[in-house]
């Protein structure tokens, strides 16, 4: 990694604040909102996935934005690559007519949706979000995408927790992290 970006990812790092037992006992939160209000991380975390997606994609026809952290990284991110932004929401959020998939949560189950006309067949996505724990809510977007028939290029984050593992749960799709725990 050039020393520009690694330096980026120090000052990425240093934004993260971590929250003992939040939101129950035993689990330690990692808090980006410090990045959204310094301008320099935000603009940094923008620029390392700029960055990784023009190095390793050709093309990109839109960017996909998990409700509700990968909607303020993903409209920048689409900015930069001079693309579109669609949004993946909870179910009952979007109007028209949708598409939708259920997924597994620790305690019950979900629905995640898109527009149906958002994605048209063929077309080239990269998936944008905070943070990769499990891997549901990604998943569950993976596999709209897979019913629209577009092509996933890759699952692109801030924060992976790595004991998670997550990642393993997207393949054959790649995971872009920022930052791992």
């Amino acid at each position: 990694m050039a020393a520009d970006s690694e330096s980026k990812l120090q000052l990425v790092h240093r934004h993260i604040r971590q929250f003992p037992d939040f939101p129950k006992k035993g689990i330690l939160f990692r808090d980006i909102c410090p990045i959204l209000r310094d301008p320099a991380a935000l603009t940094a975390v923008i620029d390392l996935f700029e960055e990784h997606a023009r190095k390793n994609y050709k093309q990109v026809d839109l960017v996909i934005g998990l409700d509700a952290r990968g909607f303020l990284f993903g409209p920048l991110l689409a900015q930069r690559l001079g693309v579109g932004f669609v949004l993946v929401r909870k179910k009952g959020k979007l109007p028209g007519a949708t598409v939708s998939v259920a997924y597994d949560l620790e305690y019950g189950t979900a629905e995640a949706e898109i527009q149906e006309d958002a994605v048209a067949p063929g077309q080239k996505v990269l998936l944008i979000d905070d943070l990769l724990a499990t891997g549901g809510t990604l998943f569950a977007a993976c596999e709209l995408m897979r019913k629209q028939q577009a092509e996933v290029l890759g699952c692109m984050v801030i924060i992976e927790l790595k004991e998670l593992n997550g990642s393993s749960k997207l393949k054959p799709h790649s995971v872009f992290s920022l930052l791992q725990y």
